[in-house]
């Protein structure tokens, strides 16, 4: 007995086939995962960016080729052309990547407006190419009181809208003002231990699915549209 849902139209049956399952059996890549981290507060002492660079540090310590981008001077979402340098640095090296960490305060019970800024300019399309389809995503947060998960509860749900493959471990530094040191380097601690987790989780999870995110992330219904797409320009 067949398992194709018959009742679907007949044209709809080619779509349901399955991916070419061979790009599971190709060589894997073996140059450095590219990570690009990407932190949201602006302040002269600013804590996720000083776990931003501490992040860095491990991920490369971890094998990976890592950047950071400088929100300062990136224009609100909207209030400038997608031509602007700040802008056009943010996609390009969104693009680059094949993972992400998000750093965020926690101000008002979410993710800061900077933070947003930056995932907001980063679009689901531009034109063929999906900029965060099938990238890896790790999420951390530092907090000035007691430990939450409201930001990184936040920026999990912005992650999954940006189709993201967010990793299970995360990172939420609570009195971060204790953290570190006059160096700007992150204190030995259970929190510091966690970051580390969270690091190497990322790395793991880079190599096994940067290969084959089309694969993981072909869908049915993109198939679909693409057909339709290709019929229609046929019959003009």
């Amino acid at each position: 007995m067949s398992d194709v849902n018959t009742d679907l139209p007949a044209a709809d049956l080619d779509h349901l086939r399955m991916p070419d399952l061979e790009a599971l059996r190709r060589p894997f890549s073996t140059h450095k995962p590219r990570i690009l981290i990407l932190y949201g507060s602006l302040r002269q002492v600013s804590y996720s960016r000083l776990l931003a660079m501490e992040t860095k540090r491990l991920l490369e310590h971890f094998g990976a080729e890592v950047k950071v981008f400088d929100p300062s001077g990136l224009p609100l979402p909207d209030d400038a052309p997608v031509s602007h340098p700040k802008v056009q640095e943010l996609r390009d090296l969104s693009e680059w990547s094949e993972g992400q960490v998000w750093v965020s305060p926690e101000r008002h019970g979410t993710l800061t407006g900077i933070m947003k800024a930056q995932i907001d300019w980063i679009p689901l399309s531009i034109g063929a190419v999906r900029p965060t389809q099938g990238k890896t995503l790790a999420v951390m947060q530092v907090s000035g009181g007691s430990q939450s998960f409201n930001a990184i509860n936040a920026m999990r749900l912005l992650g999954r809208w940006m189709r993201m493959i967010t990793i299970p471990n995360q990172s939420s530094v609570a009195k971060a003002y204790q953290e570190f040191d006059a160096d700007g380097r992150m204190k030995p601690s259970a929190y510091y231990e966690r970051v580390v987790d969270v690091c190497e989780e990322l790395v793991k999870f880079t190599y096994l699915t940067r290969d084959i995110s089309d694969h993981l992330t072909d869908r049915y219904s993109e198939r679909k549209e693409k057909a339709v797409k290709a019929v229609n320009l046929k019959a003009m």
